[in-house]
């Protein structure tokens, strides 16, 4: 399903996405060390309880997890980079953490991702890692404009991947959203231009690079969901929801301080 959103369902996407904006930002403030994973979950509960709003992943049940997800945001450390289940585990000094959340907001979805370094004093490569994220995410997000298309978006991502050395996954990657958080069409972090579904105003996507250091292969951990890299490296995941405009894009997911 490919949904366009008129200008009332637009109205309510920014409030959507910059509600995941600030959430994320205050869990980033949360997670020091010696913080535990199980606490920055239920904070995201109750953050997102208070504002009215609906996680999109405690009853999340697609075909490639283990049953409902059951939990309020996405915590993967270190190696892991996609749906990280919280687990009892307090945060060290060094650990690369990535926070993914997804919410609905009067009938309207918005996701974003951030990932960062606890405690300061980060690694040079984590950085590095990081940074990638954020380019390639920025890359994506100048190439949508109404008449774009889907496979120019993943090019441009796919190409700071690859200029910065980073073997690209293709299995998980962008989506659209709006309704529900995850709809057509599938954005991957590398393609050919030209190619795929041509964008219109309306439509709402989430765009989201994410890499692991030294591999491009995932396995999966014990609790049927948290996906890992198969060597063991250091991951980055960046993500935004944006909505096509009549000129080009406008990130929705931006906090507000």
């Amino acid at each position: 399903m490919i949904e366009i959103l008129n200008a009332d369902e637009l109205v309510r996407a920014r409030a959507a996405g910059a509600l995941v904006g600030d959430i994320l930002q205050t869990l980033k403030s949360l997670a020091d060390v010696g913080v535990n994973l199980l606490d920055l979950d239920r904070s995201a509960k109750q953050l997102i309880e208070d504002a009215g709003a609906d996680s999109c992943y405690v009853d999340y049940a697609p075909s490639f997890g283990r049953g409902p997800f059951g939990h309020y945001v996405c915590t993967a450390v270190n190696d892991a980079v996609l749906h990280g289940m919280p687990h009892d585990y307090a945060l060290r000094p060094g650990d690369l953490l990535t926070l993914d959340l997804a919410v609905t907001l009067r009938g309207v979805s918005a996701d974003a991702a951030i990932s960062f370094v606890v405690g300061g004093n980060p690694a040079a490569g984590d950085v590095a890692m990081i940074a990638a994220t954020e380019r390639a995410l920025a890359a994506g997000i100048a190439a949508a404009r109404p008449g774009a298309r889907t496979g120019d978006l993943s090019h441009a991502i796919g190409t700071v991947l690859h200029d910065a050395g980073y073997p690209i996954n293709l299995e998980f990657g962008g989506h659209g959203i709006g309704s529900t958080m995850h709809q057509d069409p599938h954005i991957a972090n590398d393609g050919r231009p030209g190619r795929g579904y041509t964008l219109r105003p309306g439509l709402l996507l989430a765009l989201e690079p994410w890499i692991m250091a030294d591999t491009d292969v995932l396995r999966t951990d014990d609790d049927g969901w948290t996906l890992r890299s198969a060597t063991g490296c250091r991951t980055a995941h960046t993500e935004h929801t944006i909505a096509i405009t009549a000129d080009g894009a406008e990130i929705l997911t931006l906090p507000r301080f």
